[in-house]
């Protein structure tokens, strides 16, 4: 039992330690990391300071980073959602190989396929917009939103689709009436694990960020810029620490709700 204890410690201590470094340093002036210059608040103070040059700029890479995760994604979830119920109806050969080549994006190595996307964009002679950064995203995150609504789809009665025919709607009345209500979880989910996934992206985002009008910049591309050049402003230190705390708050509330809801249903 303690040695179960013990390695378990031992691996929240792994992943939390780098975390809880930068959440230290978080409150300390000191441009260096691992220098500590006494408590300060500059940090949290200058990252809400709308002259300084480098919280402006990391706010504009934060709302970069979410229009474009939210657009990828909601398109990434309609085209995987069809994708999806297109597979359902397939033979056992098609279906069969249909699932094989959605599965090809999800273990392929994510520098092909940005490296891919690049080329086919300059061999199509696409100008560098945020359109080419949407649809890498999106050919990230379609597998992935197919894989989450297929197993709804498996676990769905199919006489409840074949009944509402036979009463009279059409094939449009009953998959927008039956089946996408059924399988709206799946649906959730793979809008979810796109939102994050392309939250969280950077290198297909740096292959295809545009790069006409302007230095377009999400948070992964901005902190790697900053990394490249050997210094991070100290903004992202607070920035980083507000955006784990919200995170473990959001997940200790989700957790009291799940628990009170139990407690209801027992």
């Amino acid at each position: 039992k303690w040695s179960g204890l013990t390695f378990v410690w031992l691996m929240l201590l792994i992943m939390y330690l780098p975390i809880m470094f930068i959440i230290l340093y978080s409150f300390t002036s000191a441009k260096v990391m691992g220098q500590w210059n006494g408590f300060s608040l500059r940090p949290y103070e200058t990252l809400f300071d709308p002259e300084n040059k480098f919280a402006r700029d990391i706010w504009e890479a934060t709302w970069n980073t979410l229009w474009v995760a939210f657009v990828s994604s909601f398109l990434s979830t309609v085209l995987g959602t069809a994708g999806a119920i297109g597979m359902h109806f397939l033979g056992k050969k098609l279906k069969a190989v249909f699932n094989f080549s959605t599965q090809i994006p999800i273990v392929n190595a994510e520098i092909v396929m940005a490296l891919s996307l690049c080329i086919l964009f300059v061999f199509l002679r696409l100008p560098s917009t945020a359109f080419n950064l949407i649809v890498g995203h999106m050919v990230l995150t379609i597998p992935f939103v197919v894989i989450n609504v297929q197993p709804k789809l498996e676990q769905m009665d199919p006489s409840l689709y074949e009944a509402a025919m036979d009463l009279g709607a059409t094939r449009a009345g009953a998959l927008f009436k039956v089946m996408i209500p059924d399988i709206v979880p799946g649906i959730l989910s793979g809008f979810m694990i796109s939102m994050t996934l392309s939250l969280d992206d950077y290198v297909i985002t740096e292959f295809t960020k545009p790069s006409e009008g302007g230095d377009f910049q999400t948070i992964s591309t901005y902190v790697q810029s900053h990394l490249a050049k050997g210094s991070i402003p100290i903004q992202i230190r607070s920035y980083t620490a507000i955006i784990f705390l919200l995170i473990v708050a959001a997940m200790v509330g989700y957790t009291i709700i799940n628990i009170k809801k139990s407690k209801k249903a027992n």
